[in-house]
């Protein structure tokens, strides 16, 4: 009896021993379930959230292109300078003209972005120009001169890098400060008017002249006909009254900082050493000194610089999607978790 009671002792513990393993594993088997459950939802509450993530992103891509290629059709400067502090730059390259390189229609429209923009700081006009339409020089100055008025914080610098003569003079005398390189070209504050003789040619090959005309001055000073102190008369007043109307314009520009020197309307041209002295500009400056010493801020945008357009809808896009991801991740979010 003894033995078997101790058989069954024996047999009791190792089923009791078996018993705690095989709880011991189920236990196991429960936490190593229960932590692969936790992982598998954690991963998939992360998939999940990375494929809102992406869908929103390309949905971002598909919208900003569209936003970029119709609506900013009509921008004339870089999409960053929306975002960012800045110094505007408007180049003003080539001849004044109606549909030239520098045209009031489209100058004017530049200004007023420029103005209007509240992150740029002021104007730099960086001015590489002959002249032109003594009108389309009038247009731009005046409007110059009215976005002044209306924004009286926003100073304007003209910088004169190769040339600013004639009209390209008249622009920039509408500036605050006008900064050259000591030998830049500046003046031609005049107005001319050129032509040909060839009335002897015809003669010569035999050549009749055929006109009509209604109004007995139509044909002022045409080519093929002989000239008339008359009409010479008439053409040198109306030339006489744009040069006054430029004379005007610059001294309203520049005031009391010109001198009295005749020369200075004559027609002539100075070097930008020579202009300094006579007042027609105010000192040796380019267009980074000028960002930097006068309106404190170095960062340049030209609100006319060139892009094509695959550079134009890159920009476009990554600086709208940085300013929606900015706005995106500065709003306050909470996540709970599932255990």
């Amino acid at each position: 009896m003894n033995n078997l009671s101790d058989n069954e002792k024996k047999n009791n513990l190792e089923k009791g021993s078996h018993n705690e393993k095989e709880a011991h594993n189920e236990h196991v088997k429960d936490n190593l379930f229960a932590t692969i459950l936790h992982d598998y939802i954690r991963e998939r509450s992360a998939n999940r959230r990375w494929s809102i993530i992406k869908w929103i992103l390309i949905s971002s891509l598909f919208f900003l292109t569209f936003l970029s290629l119709f609506l900013s059709g009509d921008q004339k400067y870089p999409i960053s300078a929306e975002v960012s502090e800045h110094t505007a730059v408007l180049s003003l390259t080539g001849t004044v003209e109606n549909d030239g390189d520098i045209s009031a229609l489209v100058v004017n429209k530049i200004l007023k972005k420029a103005f209007e923009n509240v992150n740029s700081v002021g104007l730099i006009l960086r001015i590489n120009s002959p002249g032109g339409s003594p009108v389309q020089s009038a247009l731009i100055y005046d409007e110059i001169r009215r976005l002044k008025k209306e924004y009286p914080e926003k100073k304007v610098v003209a910088v004169v890098e190769d040339i600013a003569a004639s009209g390209g003079y008249f622009i920039a005398s509408a500036a605050d400060k006008i900064f050259v390189n000591k030998s830049s070209i500046v003046g031609s504050i005049g107005v001319v008017f050129n032509g040909f003789g060839f009335v002897e040619l015809l003669k010569k090959i035999g050549v009749e002249r055929r006109l009509l005309v209604s109004g007995e001055k139509k044909s002022m000073l045409d080519p093929f006909l002989q000239k008339e102190e008359a009409e010479e008369f008439l053409i040198q007043e109306m030339m006489d009254d744009l040069h006054g109307h430029f004379i005007d314009a610059v001294k309203a520009g520049r005031g009391s900082l010109l001198t009295d020197d005749p020369e200075i309307f004559s027609g002539r041209v100075f070097t930008g050493e020579e202009s300094i002295s006579l007042g027609l500009s105010d000192g040796l400056g380019s267009v980074s000194s000028v960002a930097e010493e006068v309106f404190g801020q170095p960062f340049l945008i030209d609100y006319r610089g060139e892009e094509n357009l695959l550079d134009k809808l890159t920009e476009n896009f990554v600086i709208r999607l940085v300013v929606a991801l900015k706005n995106l991740f500065l709003m306050q979010t909470v996540e709970h978790s599932i255990f």
